[in-house]
């Protein structure tokens, strides 16, 4: 069974810069898509960014655009999320979550990732933006 850790986040100030990991285990993340979501209190989840395992395609969240990178490393089971620019409504507990996508076309530019679409979720790890 695909266990998922997720590391990295923490307190920062309006401006900087902090990295997350998503380290799989008990299962190859080679045919699966990595999803990071967020979720602010009292407010739905929301989708950040995707990642394809097998050929690196990636989506972004219009409002992460520009700021946050997603990569991966299959070698180590391991995807990360660069988040830079970092401003106090990314204030969020961040997940991540990985999907079956044999075919590599889950996640793409434009496309809409759900929640629903991921059938595993890593405990979560909180981020706070703040001066």
């Amino acid at each position: 069974q695909l266990q998922l850790v997720e590391s990295g986040g923490g307190l920062a100030q309006p401006g900087e810069s902090l990295r997350l990991s998503c380290k799989g285990s008990g299962f190859t993340l080679d045919y699966k898509v990595i999803g990071w979501f967020r979720q602010a209190p009292g407010k739905e989840r929301e989708a950040v960014s995707c990642i394809t395992m097998s050929n690196g395609r990636t989506n972004y969240a219009d409002t992460v655009k520009g700021r946050f990178t997603i990569a991966r490393d299959s070698a180590t089971n391991t995807a990360w999320l660069e988040m830079n620019g970092l401003k106090p409504e990314d204030t969020a507990l961040y997940y991540c979550a990985a999907r079956t996508d044999y075919s590599g076309t889950y996640c793409r530019s434009n496309s809409r990732m759900k929640s629903t679409d991921f059938e595993s979720w890593g405990q979560g790890t909180q981020v706070t933006i703040s001066a």
